[in-house]
């Protein structure tokens, strides 16, 4: 099968499993149309949290990081990067914000995403910034005695203009003749990306910057409101795998696209379900039965700053409030001290 034929591809797809997540899928968009009607206040107060929480997990996926509290600032433009790190990290908010807002009139070829993947890297000075990469590259693994070996060699250096060409004009090409779920097109695309690992850096950071800009010029757009990212990162190994078993036999045009879509589709699942269950606790329930149920469902300590994260209808003082009634009835208590404090249910 030649690569990126996505006419003998996508047959292939159909098989129970993805079927049913396709319907489960469409269901719940069904439900989050409904939201931005009769719940519009709740979807927006969970937008702001889902910026914040998608810029922190898809670059920790790449350890690339700062503390919460510099992360918050960095997202609300009350600061300036101080170091690598940090400078990254305003560039990825930068991207998404733009996909966020904008993500219809972004079209999908090759000089757009070169334009992203520029301003991916617009605080910094990387020399390699909206430029295909110009070296072949590999992707490691490394082994229990410590050795890095190849798991996969991505598209060469000298294919890749080409490559990215082919892929975008089948993307557009399956899309307008709107045969299949525009979602299972999205997710062939997405995969072959971090595929053809098209730059020198950032591939990884692009994948899921791309995923969300094709997800939502789909309809699909629960990502503005549930991190798709931060259900990645809880799940990274089950995504490394996914990625790792679908790309055997890639080079040759005949891998098997099915681990990555069918895990795909579960995190999209996941944050609609998610998303059902915020919906529900910013708008049925008093800021104290919405944090007992949030203990309750939770194991270990969480910091002040993922308690108000999880609840962004409440402020700060509220929040404050409640964990202090809470800790006088003896259900949650404080550990740690400073900026190490957290709260957890004294029965967990």
């Amino acid at each position: 099968m030649e690569q990126f034929d996505y006419g003998k591809i996508l047959p292939t797809l159909m098989i129970p499993e993805i079927v049913s997540s396709l319907g489960a899928v469409r269901e719940h968009r069904g439900k989050q149309r409904l939201y931005t009607v009769i719940k519009p206040d709740a979807l927006n107060s969970l937008e702001k949290v889902a910026r914040i929480q998608s810029t922190g997990a898809s670059n920790r996926i790449e350890n690339i990081s700062t503390s919460n509290k510099r992360l918050h600032e960095l997202m609300n433009d009350k600061t300036e990067p101080r170091n690598r790190d940090e400078r990254e990290i305003a560039g990825y908010r930068f991207v998404l914000d733009m996909i966020h807002e904008r993500h219809d009139a972004i079209p999908v070829k090759p000089n757009t995403i070169l334009q992203l993947h520029r301003d991916l890297y617009r605080f910094s000075d990387a020399s390699h910034a909206g430029m295909w990469k110009d070296a072949d590259n590999v992707i490691a693994e490394r082994n229990a005695d410590g050795t890095l070996v190849a798991r996969f060699r991505p598209t060469s250096a000298a294919g890749t203009p080409f490559a990215m060409e082919r892929l975008c004009a089948e993307y557009n090409e399956q899309i307008a003749n709107g045969v299949y779920d525009p979602i299972l097109v999205s997710l062939l695309f997405a995969f072959d990306f971090v595929s053809i690992h098209p730059f020198n850096d950032g591939n990884g950071r692009m994948s899921r910057l791309l995923t969300l800009l094709l997800l939502y010029r789909n309809g699909y757009t629960v990502g503005k409101y549930i991190s798709l990212e931060k259900e990645i990162e809880q799940t990274k190994s089950t995504y490394h795998e996914a990625l790792a078993a679908s790309s055997i036999g890639w080079q040759d045009g005949n891998s098997d696209y099915a681990p990555f879509v069918t895990y795909m589709l579960g995190i999209v699942i996941a944050c609609y379900k998610e998303l059902d269950k915020r919906v529900l606790q910013l708008s049925s329930s008093s800021n104290e039965e919405t944090l007992r149920t949030y203990f309750e469902n939770i194991i270990g300590p969480v910091s002040k700053q993922e308690i108000m994260d999880a609840n962004p209808s409440m402020s700060q003082r509220t929040v404050e409030r409640m964990l202090q009634k809470l800790q006088a009835e003896g259900m949650i208590e404080k550990v740690g001290a400073a900026r190490a404090t957290a709260y957890r249910r004294t029965d967990s």
